[in-house]
């Protein structure tokens, strides 16, 4: 990774506020925080040789925004804890499924505290209603929302350690110095952390101010640190949730029906099949009939041999084709404005794609004596607490639910249906149960990406863009999650919440990057009783797709090169600087070989500007390599990624999540649909759903930070999603002179796989690959 660019202009520093936090009650030293409204993102100036756009909402005020002072109530209810072996724990009340979060926090403590990450313990808090709105994981929010706070205990308890120093060691706590968990006086004199935790310790809960340490003085934040669990996923020792052992809780797998959702009407053989080798009980549940055994392998076979009468399911009999006219019915018209110009436009669709991660849907339960246990890897807890309590019939508080880390997400752990059925298993046989979705659960009745158009119409008028519109239809994105809590969850299930919800993060998350003048951006959304969530980077992806096509079409128009139109009308000078930098690294303009080019992509979002320059091969002898059972077509060989995120805390992770959301933008560009057919999605495992694989990842990536010195981090979790999607496209419309109308690219090429039935519904694992491995 190449090192960050330097600042072009003063850093805006504001880290010498005083922040306001609490020493709390207790008998060692612990210490919570409160933060006050930081500064709104405001891009300041406008180019002058564009149009200028009026504001839009995402401008001043966005999702990241919305969660953060949503959370900011409770902020004192999260607590930083120096224990009396010298440690500090801090229990996250957010999930880490991979994206290295818990890394991240304990660097922000360590840092502030003047300790080693190795020193700081971050766990998963288990659900915490009282934090209500404080524990949602999504829209990149988690370091935005919680750096500050985190930071201001982690101060406070610094500050009431050198005090308590101060006084035992009878010096001014101005002489004192702290470094790796001790804390050294005037004459060589050290007391570690562990000898000061009880002094240190409040009788009761006080408020306290502290400044935080400037960003000039990080030695640990901005350098590149290994996630703390790397070691033990390599080598196999780490833990996940499928290797979790609660006492008498056997594997369980749910038969599930041939369609989307199909609901069970009737057992034929369940008698027979509980007398199966190790199954030892069988029963229907809501979603389909739990067969628990001593081993998965053994769940597995009696689900197998399960012989259910279905229901048609919430779908029966539809299509892509027929899905896609009933959203084409719900657009809004295009209202080009009376004035004279050229209308640039264009309509494109975007077919389901999976939210299946690499671990599937797990939960174990155990629900007996009127209380329940549930371990599962949640991203809105408090609402799957609520939930389960209400489906058992119990109070909150006889739910006890621990959040585990995933591995993966995609947005698929925002919904918490392995614990809800996990749950409802458990409660139906008096015994725990471990849970698990098998990958064809995953792909054909989990949670999808919304088949959507987005149609776009600019007027072009001499040297300017006069208005942009751009109309999004969508089978509705369910937001049934709410903000966290289980009030904006009920209101996101009821049929009106549901569109307050999704228009809410439409606003908050949507915003054009360029001076086009007049601009509207408009959803719609109509229900089709898909199971869909916020798969990764939500809107963006198809949105951002849409119109960087629609960029390059009207910099065509206007006889410009598309990194100099994009230039001249976006709207401030640090979108231009993350532009830049990848044109710059990227050699944009090089000569290339008939069949290949250079696609860029731009977004605006999370707080941050993210530029994506990609080439791409679609020569016939690439398109047409054979990869048995693959899906290959066109190949990225290249991307060049650059991005102004803020405050990076590490480089590395950064670097890994930008890697990840690459990774998925080529894939939903070129190859990871879902076909529907007859009312069920035909890909049954990750053998035939085309995620990137080795063969299609690009041969060279770089990825580049633009430092412009502001003070706190942006998102970065799915920022590189939307702006690769965006490249690949222009890259495979320059390439082939063909601008593809309907995405992924490849989605209506003939099926290299034989597809599995849907009954028995889990296909039958390879036993042999011996023969394949030449």
């Amino acid at each position: 990774m190449s090192a960050p660019t330097p600042a072009r202009e003063e850093r805006r520093d504001v880290s010498r506020r005083r922040f306001l936090g609490y020493l709390v009650a207790a008998p060692t030293l612990v210490v919570a925080a409160e933060f006050g409204r930081q500064q709104l993102f405001a891009p300041p100036g406008a180019s002058a040789a564009a149009i200028p756009s009026p504001p839009q909402v995402a401008d001043v005020y966005d999702l990241c925004d919305a969660i953060r002072d949503s959370a900011r109530p409770t902020a004192n209810l999260v607590k930083v804890e120096v224990n009396r072996d010298g440690t500090v724990s801090f229990a996250l009340p957010r999930s880490d499924n991979g994206q290295g979060i818990i890394t991240s926090t304990a660097m922000i403590i360590a840092e502030e505290m003047d300790l080693d990450p190795d020193q700081v313990i971050v766990t998963l808090a288990d659900s915490r209603p009282e934090l209500v709105f404080n524990q949602l994981t999504g829209g990149s929010s988690t370091t935005f929302s919680t750096f500050t706070p985190v930071r201001v205990a982690a101060a406070i308890a610094k500050g009431a350690l050198l005090d308590a120093a101060g006084h035992i060691l009878g010096q001014d706590v101005d002489t004192l110095t702290s470094r790796s968990g001790l804390i050294t006086g005037a004459g060589g004199s050290a007391i570690p952390f562990s000898e000061l935790t009880e002094a240190a310790a409040s009788d009761v809960t006080k408020e306290v101010q502290v400044a935080l340490k400037p960003r000039e003085e990080f030695r640990i934040l901005g350098t590149d640190r290994g996630k703390s669990d790397a070691r033990a996923i390599v080598t196999g020792k780490k833990k996940f949730l499928a290797d979790m052992k609660v006492p008498d809780a056997l594997p369980t797998v749910i038969c599930r029906g041939p369609n989307l959702n199909s609901a069970p009407q009737g057992v034929e053989n369940a008698d027979e099949v509980r007398n199966m080798p190790g199954i030892t009980d069988v029963v229907m549940v809501n979603s389909g009939v739990a067969v628990r055994a001593r081993t998965t392998g053994q769940a597995i076979d009696g689900v197998n041999a399960l012989r259910v009468q279905w229901d048609g399911g919430t779908v029966e009999g539809e299509n892509d084709e027929s899905v896609l006219e009933q959203v084409r019915a719900a657009e809004l018209p295009l209202a080009v404005p009376s004035v004279p110009g050229e209308t640039v436009e264009g309509d494109f669709t975007f077919y389901f794609r999976s939210n299946s991660a690499l671990e599937t849907n797990l939960a174990i339960a155990d629900v007996r004596d009127g209380s329940a246990e549930i371990w599962s890897a949640l991203k809105i807890p408090i609402t799957v607490q609520h939930d389960i309590a209400e489906q058992l019939g119990m109070p909150v508080n006889a739910v006890t639910l621990h959040v585990a880390e995933g591995g993966g997400s995609f947005g698929r752990r925002l919904f918490g249906d392995a614990a809800k059925e996990a749950a409802e298993v458990s409660q139906k046989l008096g015994k725990p149960v471990s849970l698990i979705w098998t990958r064809s659960d995953d792909s054909r009745q989990g949670r999808v990406h919304p088949l959507a158009t987005s149609r776009v119409r600019a007027v072009v008028s001499g040297d300017s863009v006069v208005s942009y519109e751009q109309r999004h239809t969508s089978v509705t994105t369910d937001f049934g999650h709410g903000f966290g809590d289980a009030v904006t969850a009920a209101a996101g299930k009821a049929p009106l919440g549901a569109v307050g919800l999704s228009e809410a993060i439409w606003e908050l998350t949507q915003n054009t990057p360029y001076d086009f003048g007049a601009q509207t951006r408009t959803l719609s959304e109509v229900d089709l009783r898909f199971n869909t969530s916020s798969m990764r980077n939500v809107y963006s992806p198809d949105v951002c797709t849409a119109r960087d096509l629609i960029v390059d079409r009207i910099a065509e128009k206007m006889g410009k090169d598309s990194y100099e139109f994009r230039r001249e009308f976006l709207r401030n000078d640090d979108m231009r600087a993350v532009l830049d930098k990848v044109v710059e690294e990227g050699n944009w303009g090089r000569s290339m070989p008939e069949g290949t080019a250079q696609g860029l992509g731009f977004h605006v979002e999370y707080k941050s500007f993210a530029a994506c320059l990609v080439e791409i091969d679609c020569r016939p002898e690439t398109v047409n390599r054979k990869v048995r059972s693959a899906r290959t077509g066109p190949r990225v060989t290249k991307v060049v990624f650059a991005s102004d995120s803020g405050l990076i805390l590490n480089p590395l992770g950064y670097k890994a999540q930008v890697m990840g959301g690459i990774n998925d933008g080529l894939a939903m560009t070129l190859t990871s649909g879902l076909h529907l057919d007859d009312g069920h999605f035909v890909e049954a495992s990750w053998d035939n759903y085309f995620y990137t694989r080795q063969w299609n990842t690009p041969l060279e990536m770089e990825i580049f930070i633009v430092d412009n010195g502001r003070p706190e981090p942006g998102g970065v979790g799915e920022l590189a999603v939307a702006p690769t999607c965006g490249a690949v496209a222009n890259a495979y419309a320059r390439a082939t002179g063909k601008v593809p109308e309907y995405f992924p690219i490849m989605h209506k090429e003939p099926l290299p796989f034989e597809p599995y039935p849907t009954v028995p519904p889990v296909p039958p694992s390879p036993t042999d690959g011996l023969e394949l491995a030449r």
